[in-house]
């Protein structure tokens, strides 16, 4: 699997490699073949703002968003799948993490599984939907954190 984070943020105080090393674990867990490739990006409050008017028409910046490609994406035996893109705010992390009483290191965290879940196909658009994903999040994160 290829985890490619980008940063359109200068300096970039985040430890990227570690990440990286989040999103492939989750991929690995999720039985993600191996020929696949995930973009990351973290951004700033404007541009998670101008992406979530443009993409959800909801004004103001939210906390991560998810773009999975259109599939079928007919590749060759040896070229990998593109999954999609997650694209978080830290800033907006920062913000939640005080309010939920946690780490941003732990919001971030969250945030990126949750991305990454949503390109595998998981949703929170009723209660048990959302259960599911927390559930699945929790024990990402759970598992995660006894490796590491």
């Amino acid at each position: 699997m290829h985890v490619r984070i980008t940063s359109h943020r200068d300096p970039e105080p985040l430890d990227l490699a570690a990440f990286t090393r989040l999103a492939q674990f989750v991929l690995d867990r999720e039985d993600v073949p191996e020929l696949t490739e995930l973009s990351v990006a973290v951004v700033e409050l404007d541009e998670m703002a101008s992406l979530n008017v443009k993409y959800r028409g909801v004004e103001g910046p939210t906390d991560v968003l998810s773009f999975g490609c259109d599939d079928p994406c007919p590749v060759e035996s040896d070229e990998p799948i593109t999954l999609g893109d997650v694209v978080v705010a830290p800033d907006v992390a920062e913000s939640q993490a005080e309010e939920y009483g946690h780490t941003v290191e732990e919001e971030l965290n969250l945030l990126l599984v949750h991305g990454i879940l949503h390109l595998l196909g998981y949703a929170h658009d009723s209660d048990e939907d959302a259960t599911v994903m927390q559930e699945r999040e929790r024990a990402l994160l759970e598992s995660y954190a006894e490796e590491i």
